[in-house]
């Protein structure tokens, strides 16, 4: 991929990292799969993999790149990392969210897990604004709402950040 950033997020997959990536790709509008690796005949004693399997899949969403790979069953994805989409207006929330969130687990205050286990942030945009206000009740009310949400509801979140 043309992509030169310093950092790129590998994701580890048992056997999923092509659908994982071309799902992620589906979810995002500004998003590309990249080269693909697979799996030769070399180094079968320690991968274990069928000759020709996928490997690594690079992918690339608005600009960020990842590269998922075919690991094996060893490591599980948790919370202790996530991917925050941070989202302009409702329909973009409801969006990331409705899809990300099919077939995964819906978690409390914008958290989610997709389908594959990786944990996912859908927020509004104004969010950390709120939050940070140096109005302590503005934020605070803001903060009360969200605690109540699982999906974040824009309109909800301004009235109680505004008192309305």
């Amino acid at each position: 991929m043309a992509v030169h950033q310093r950092i790129t997020p590998c994701l580890w997959f048992d056997n999923e990292a092509e659908e994982a990536a071309r799902f992620y790709v589906s979810v995002f509008r500004n998003a590309r799969i990249g080269r693909i690796s697979r799996y030769g005949k070399e180094g079968f004693e320690v991968h274990g993999r069928p000759e020709g399997s996928v490997m690594v899949v690079e992918f690339e969403i608005e600009g960020q790149s990842f590269t998922a790979l075919n690991g094996g069953p060893q490591f599980k994805f948790n919370e202790a990392i996530s991917f925050q989409v941070p989202c302009e207006t409702q329909k973009e929330i409801d969006h990331y969210w409705d899809k990300l969130s099919a077939g995964g687990e819906i978690r409390q205050c914008g958290w989610l897990k997709d389908k594959f286990g990786v944990a996912w942030q859908i927020f509004p945009a104004a969010l950390p604004d709120m939050m940070s206000d140096p109005d302590t009740a503005k934020a605070g009310r803001a903060m009360n709402a969200m605690l109540g949400m699982k999906k974040l509801d824009l309109a909800t979140l301004r009235a109680a950040y505004d008192g309305t």
